[in-house]
């Protein structure tokens, strides 16, 4: 029983540090103005998929958002795919859009953080 307690506790002490810190990084975004655009592009492009898919293949919000995501990310787990015709040209024409935005999007994040990470590097 004090294990299972433990455990939970611990467990939700990681789950507010993951929060925090995630919280700390938007903060951080939020403040340089390209990645804050690329941000909101995101955002726009994720939710406008999630109501397209939704409309066209008759999916949820939520999965029409996780289908979103993991086809702009390039991950493609195979789980959802669109049937219908309309779906599938416009999961393409989605694709084209969309992939260029996120990718700008993770590089610019990436370049927002490299000073960071090269500023905690220790001397060789």
């Amino acid at each position: 029983m004090i294990d299972s307690i433990f455990g939970s506790l611990l467990l939700l002490l990681a789950m507010v540090v993951i929060v925090w810190r995630f919280g700390l990084i938007i903060r951080q975004l939020w403040q340089t103005v390209e990645v804050r655009g690329l941000l909101l592009a995101t955002a726009v492009i994720l939710l406008a998929g999630m109501f397209i898919f939704r409309a066209l293949e008759g999916w949820s919000y939520l999965d029409a958002l996780y289908f979103s995501l993991i086809t702009l990310t390039t991950v493609g787990y195979g789980d959802f795919s669109p049937v219908t015709p309309l779906g599938k040209i416009m999961t393409m024409i989605y694709i084209l859009l969309g992939l260029g935005i996120i990718s700008s999007f993770i590089v610019a994040v990436a370049q927002t953080f490299k000073p960071l990470s090269q500023a905690t590097k220790e001397p060789e």
